[in-house]
Formats: C-alpha cells, structure tokens, sequence
C-alpha cells in the first residue's frame, strides 16, 4: 500500500457505521498460504470451505473480535496428491481433526487503517497464540444492497509448533518443506439482515 494510498482510504475508526455482525462470504473471499519446499521454491495454496464472524465496532476498532473455522480436507494446492497427503496423518489429520480455528483476544489499531489482530489458532487440539496484521480495505453497499466490509491480513507461523512437523531431507543439504507458513487472507463479510434492520430503523 502506497503512502497516497494510506492518505485516501477509509479509516475503521472514523467510520461507526460500520458497527455490527458479520458473516464472512467464501465466494468473496480467500485462505491462503504459502511455505518454502526443496528449499527453492514456495508452494501456494488455499481452503476453499471456511465460514466466520466478525463483530464489529466502527467507533472503538479494539473492542472488535473474529471467529473464523477452516475445514482442513478443503486445501488445495493444485496437486491432488499432495493435497490428500496434506490432509492426512503426517499433516492436519482431517479425518480426526476435521477443523481448525481462530478466535481473536485482542485488537492493536497500528495508525491509519492498520491493525494487529491478536488471538489463538487451534490446530489438531494445539492452541497457540498468533497476530495477523490486518489493513481495513473499506465498507459499502454491493449490488444486491447488503452492506459490506473488506479486510487483508498475512501472518507467519511455524508449522511444527501445532504439531504438523513431517519432513524428510534432501540429498543436497536441508529439508523437503520449509516450517515456516505464510498465511493470506482476504476477507469480505456481508453485515446480518438483522443488523441492517436495526441500523435503518
């Protein structure tokens, strides 16, 4: 984001009338990740079956929280055979852990339209904490009238922290698959008819 960029988008605190529940869209929005293999690359991928909700305070960001649930067999990264190993025993597991989640503790606004989200991710009954820094992209009306609002967010983890550690070494020196996972998000989330009742009213 560009310095113009910062002085002319929309900023969460100035903004009240954004105040209330949310439900994240997944046809509008993407989980994305990306992590180093054979130590020359990076691998991307996304989960394609997620649902969320954000409550949302326009006036006081920090009182702001986030749920948001990620089924774990959904990832693709365009291999179904690594997709499938991805999803088994070595890795998430899916068939016994099914699910993993995010809640958020606590909102740091940063300036301008920037934020930390801070909360804890469950992975396969390993919760731990993590921040994922968020840019507010803007609210308003799409084209069937309901209300809107957008975010970006990336975070950095290590994978083997919640348990996901399988790995082998290569010939020439290092490992298969790096431990550290980029996350992206992009986030689109439509305000609860009842909300836009209550606000109209």
């Amino acid at each position: 984001m560009t310095r113009r960029d910062r002085a002319t988008s929309p900023s969460l605190g100035a903004h009240p009338a954004v105040t209330g529940a949310y439900t994240i869209d997944p046809l509008h929005s993407t989980i994305g990740f990306s992590v180093r293999h054979a130590m020359i690359t990076n691998v991307r991928g996304r989960f394609d079956r997620f649902e969320g909700l954000l409550l949302l305070d326009g006036s006081d960001p920090s009182r702001s929280k986030a749920y948001v649930s990620v089924q774990t067999d959904s990832l693709d990264t365009g291999v179904a055979d690594r997709d499938a190993h991805l999803a088994g025993p070595d890795f998430f597991d899916s068939a016994t852990f099914p699910l993993m989640a995010f809640h958020s503790t606590g909102i740091t606004p940063l300036g301008d339209d920037e934020f930390r989200l801070s909360g804890g991710l469950c992975i396969k009954d390993v919760e731990l904490p993590l921040d994922i820094d968020v840019v507010f992209g803007g609210s308003g009306d799409d084209a069937s009238g309901h209300h809107r609002v957008g975010f970006a967010g990336t975070a950095t983890l290590r994978r083997s922290d919640w348990g996901l550690a399988w790995n082998t070494p290569l010939d020439t020196g290092g490992v298969f698959i790096g431990d550290k996972v980029t996350l992206t998000l992009d986030i689109s989330a439509v305000r609860s008819e009842q909300e836009a009742a209550d606000t109209a009213a």
